[in-house]
């Protein structure tokens, strides 16, 4: 009886229901997935998250995003002028771009290379190379110390599978198979009553090395910056420069640099040399830029003479002379209203153009006086071209970098000068602030153009000014970077093992040889590849017609023998597949899940 008895609770449960209307039962039969509160979720606490950011941060996905956001990363740098490199360039670009300035100051693109978000960039992906390359070494070292996995149950559904009968005994088909693919260089053994080999060990080889050599890469680039040096030094000819710290016009360097590590050496421009095309649609390109120096290592080294050219720097030891620029230095001197010269000097001035006119200032600091006797100081501002077009009106310009027809054109001023006023100033610009112009007779600006060994007069006996000649100049850039071998070397490694990871097929090979019911051994060879690779029927073609000469085909039955129609064993992929196989069970499978993840699968 109690059987047939009835729950009262469905029944209230669903005139409940009824009563609250399709809401209720809409809800029940609704098929919409069920939201899970978080309360129902396991935590992962700090650990969890930990080894979850871990798997992500040495991820090759992660590698390829922080690689690619380090090269968008260095475009600034290459686009936007850097303090590192030159900072008057950085101050005449902020000049130019006063609205873009401020916006570029806040995201450090001044000094990319050592912004705090390249540098985020830099450690993560060193860090993440470093946290795919140490496990995955030591999977490369158990797959080199392992055999080739044993083969398939079913040869037939590999792509590439070829099979015949031979009359030959298993162990000679074995035998057989042994010695030749041996001899094509795989890694071969007789498991489970089959040949089993493996070859192109060296595409994850190839994969190690490129991750490796970006390390190195990277740290020779840390190194490089963190201890290098580089300054810039403009020499005229006859003058000379010694490797110490105060000898340098600009000087940069390192924040670990020592300034005591400096490589001891010195040298003089003795001449430079420049030629330039005469003719043509190129006239007036460089040809020749040949600095002639002298130099010796040491304090007390044996002078030397040798020609610094452009891509072809001074070397001593780990420091690099590298010619820059050049240009020319007029000769001038300066004599007061008795005749006494006060001043006499090569002054360079700097080019603004391809003809290399030049402008500048010269500045006469002491030992003149004026007519009063009074000392005061001069200051010229200075305008020269190396070929002169002949007179005309406006702003003279050079028709050819050569020193063909040298014309220095001149005006003067008195007064004070400000460089011995504490504020940094241009060496090739002249501050007029507290300076006054010299008048000519008609009290107009006194300027004139000079040829060699023409004379400026000064108004009211306050001297004059000669140019006396015309000398060139050279600037040229030491540098002293360490790990550049290293860096250099790693690239090559990197390229390299790239060239390997991509080119070098793996791939295995399987033979197997049965004898049948019928006494005739069956033989089966089958090949897979670690990657998709169209030779690897061709190369499995290859070893099947190796191995039918030590194995020929056996003739069917009821046929008559007959080598010639026998003499090609079937291949290609599917060949000999058996049409009423179902599919493929896990035992049945290609051993790849219980040996090596599949090519790609890691990083």
């Amino acid at each position: 009886m109690s059987n047939t008895k009835s729950n009262p609770a469905p029944e209230q449960e669903r005139r409940d229901e009824e009563s609250s209307g399709p809401g209720a039962a809409g809800a029940r039969l609704s098929t919409a997935p069920r939201e899970e509160t978080e309360a129902g979720l396991p935590a992962m606490g700090v650990i969890g998250w930990a080894r979850w950011f871990w798997r992500q941060l040495t991820s090759m996905r992660v590698a390829l995003i922080l690689l690619f956001l380090l090269s968008l990363g260095a475009i600034p740098g290459s686009l936007i002028p850097q303090n590192s490199v030159d900072e008057m360039k950085v101050e005449a670009f902020k000049k130019a771009h006063t609205t873009l300035t401020p916006l570029y100051e806040k995201l450090q693109f001044f000094d990319v290379y050592s912004s705090v978000w390249f540098s985020a960039i830099y450690i993560l992906l060193f860090v993440s190379l470093i946290g795919c390359i140490v496990p995955r070494t030591g999977q490369f070292v158990g797959q080199l110390r392992s055999r080739p996995p044993g083969a398939p149950k079913r040869l037939t559904r590999l792509p590439a599978y070829t099979t015949w009968r031979t009359e030959a005994d298993p162990e000679q088909v074995h035998e057989a198979a042994l010695a030749i693919i041996r001899k094509r260089r795989y890694r071969v053994h007789t498991v489970n009553g089959a040949v089993a080999a493996e070859k192109g060990y060296l595409r994850e080889a190839g994969n190690l090395i490129f991750h490796v050599s970006l390390i190195v890469m990277l740290v020779a680039f840390a190194c490089g910056q963190l201890f290098k040096s580089e300054g810039g030094k403009l020499i005229v000819e006859g003058d000379g420069f010694s490797n110490t710290l105060t000898q340098y016009d600009d000087f940069k360097s390192g924040s670990l640099f020592d300034n005591d590590s400096l490589a001891p050496f010195s040298f003089t421009l003795d001449k430079f040399t420049g030629t330039y095309e005469r003719r043509g649609p190129q006239r007036g390109t460089p040809r020749t830029y040949e600095a002639h120096v002298t130099y010796a290592e040491g304090a007390y080294g044996k002078p030397k003479k040798t020609v610094i050219r452009v891509n072809e720097p001074l070397v001593i030891g780990s420091t690099k002379v590298y010619l820059n620029a050049h240009g020319y230095a007029p000769v001038v001197s300066v004599k007061d209203g008795k005749g006494k010269e006060v001043y006499r000097n090569a002054v360079p001035l700097l080019p603004i153009d391809n003809n290399v006119t030049s402008t500048g200032a010269i500045k006469v600091l002491d030992g003149y006086r004026d007519k009063n006797g009074k000392k005061t100081q001069l200051g010229f501002q200075a305008f020269f071209v190396p070929t002169f077009a002949g007179s005309g009106k406006g702003t003279m310009f050079s028709q050819f970098p050569a020193a063909d027809f040298p014309v220095l054109a001149l005006n003067g001023y008195h007064g004070y000068l400000g460089v011995d006023s504490g504020l940094a100033q241009n060496v090739y610009q002249l501050d007029k602030t507290k300076m006054t112009e010299f008048k000519d007779a008609d009290g107009k600006q006194l300027k004139q153009r000079l040829l060699v060994g023409e004379t400026m007069k000064l108004p009211d006996g306050a001297g004059s000014i000669t140019f006396e000649g015309l000398q060139e100049w050279a600037s040229f850039q030491i540098t002293e970077q360490p790990a550049s071998g290293w860096a250099l070397g790693g690239s090559v490694a990197a390229i390299a093992g790239l060239a390997g990871s991509l080119f070098i097929q793996r791939r295995r090979v399987w033979v197997r040889a049965v004898r049948g019911a019928d006494g005739v051994t069956v033989v089966e060879m089958a090949g897979l590849g670690r990657s998709e690779s169209a030779k690897l029927p061709e190369e499995l073609a290859d070893l099947a017609v190796e191995l039918v000469a030590s194995a020929p085909p056996a003739p069917e039955p009821g046929t008559d023998a007959d080598p010639e129609s026998e003499s090609e064993p079937a291949s290609g992929s599917g060949s000999g597949t058996d049409p009423d196989a179902g599919p493929e069970s896990d035992s049945d499978a290609v051993e790849e899940s219980s040996e090596d993840p599949a090519e790609g699968a890691e990083k």
